[in-house]
């Protein structure tokens, strides 16, 4: 009792303190969810199964629902560029989580690491060893072609 009649200031103090805590905490963990695309999109399971036509073995993936949401919509990665060609400058190239040494054709890193990336309007991007930041639609392809789970179309650089 002497709490709220000696210190009467301490009641409005702890509801504004505890709400902006509260909210603190949620900025951040909607930022966890946010920040790292990369790690949204590394849920990903997958299946081995043999594949008589080629006569080798396969991985089948399985997306978990976090990944289909973000399927045709517009994200934002960090990343390094792995050209598919000589040429300096490309406008479709992979862009991978890792650098070339660690990216998935050339290290230890996973199939849902890399993905191709279909610049705007066909601009030409310098090739780079240094971390880039791309934004664009993100289309998924559990059988695509290319072998690639994941494309990031009309895509530009953002930093």
């Amino acid at each position: 009792m002497c709490k709220n009649v000696c210190f009467p200031h301490m009641i409005e103090v702890r509801l504004p303190f505890k709400l902006t805590i509260i909210g603190v905490l949620f900025s951040l963990s909607m930022f966890g969810q946010r920040g790292d695309t990369w790690i949204t999109l590394s849920k990903v399971t997958f299946t081995s199964t043999f594949n008589p036509e080629f006569m080798i073995e396969t991985k089948q993936p399985k997306l978990s629902e976090a990944v289909e949401n973000l399927n045709g919509e517009v994200i934002e990665l960090d990343g390094y560029i792995i050209p598919l060609t000589g040429q300096i400058s490309q406008s479709t190239f992979m862009f991978s989580r890792y650098p070339q040494a660690t990216c998935f054709f050339c290290g230890k890193a996973g199939p849902e690491s890399p993905m191709q990336v279909l610049m705007k309007d066909g601009k030409k991007v310098k090739i780079t060893e240094r971390k880039v930041k791309l934004k664009g639609r993100l289309l998924i392809s559990p059988q695509a072609e290319s072998g690639l789970l994941y494309t990031l179309d009309n895509a530009e650089i953002t930093e």
